[in-house]
């Protein structure tokens, strides 16, 4: 049951975002990594909406091409 959920989401996020690539999104940890900011940071700029992100459930992803 989990895992129907699980893939549910997922068939949803991809239909959500037909016209991008999954491979296009990074998560917290890479966007992290290569501004060299602190997650805390990250989280700041998602909340002032100065950096674009997409939410799946719990985890968050930014576009690859953004950075």
């Amino acid at each position: 049951m989990e895992i129907e959920r699980f893939l549910d989401r997922i068939n949803n996020f991809a239909n959500d975002y037909s016209s991008r690539k999954l491979n296009e999104w990074i998560d917290n940890q890479e966007v992290c990594l290569w501004l060299k900011i602190s997650p805390r940071t990250l989280q700041h700029l998602r909340n002032t909406r100065q950096i674009p992100f997409a939410q799946m459930g719990r985890k968050i992803y930014y576009k690859n091409r953004i950075y």
